[in-house]
């Protein structure tokens, strides 16, 4: 069974600055079928933004994605785990502080991140959120039976 991070984690951290859009940040994650990006300042990460972040953040205030930045909205000093940490550590830093996800950090620079699904998958490969985390996302564009042109 996995013990480090290193193990289980998502390697290579998908970011933007903090000066980006949601607009941006949201392409970045459709690209990378992600659900969050790290916010970072040169090498060093200040903050998460999520899917959930822009949903409700901004386009649920009628804020418009396009001027709004991705600093502005993200939950800004995020805690973080290294490489090396344990993943019961992780585990328990995102229970204690009601997260799915953590940027992995090793001298100040983002590695990836760890999720609840990477830990799920490593840990207890039939489990339902195990089966959820290994689906590859459907990134393409959805039709809703009844919408469209009038």
């Amino acid at each position: 069974m996995a013990r480090l991070v290193r193990e289980v984690m998502t390697a290579g951290a998908a970011a933007v600055r903090p000066d980006a859009s949601l607009v941006e940040a949201a392409q970045l994650m459709r690209a990378q079928g992600i659900g969050d990006v790290l916010v970072a300042d040169g090498d060093r990460v200040v903050g998460v933004v999520t899917d959930r972040d822009i949903t409700l953040r901004a386009v649920a205030d009628g804020i418009d994605p396009l001027t709004v930045s991705a600093g502005s909205v993200c939950t800004p000093d995020p805690v973080c785990v290294a490489p090396d940490d344990e993943v019961t550590t992780a585990v328990g830093l995102m229970r204690s502080n009601a997260v799915r996800r953590l940027p992995v950090v090793e001298d100040g620079r983002p590695l990836g991140v760890v999720s609840i699904g990477d830990v799920a998958v490593a840990r207890e490969p039939e489990s339902a959120l195990a089966d959820i985390s290994r689906a590859e996302p459907d990134t393409g564009p959805r039709t809703v039976p009844g919408a469209g042109p009038g």
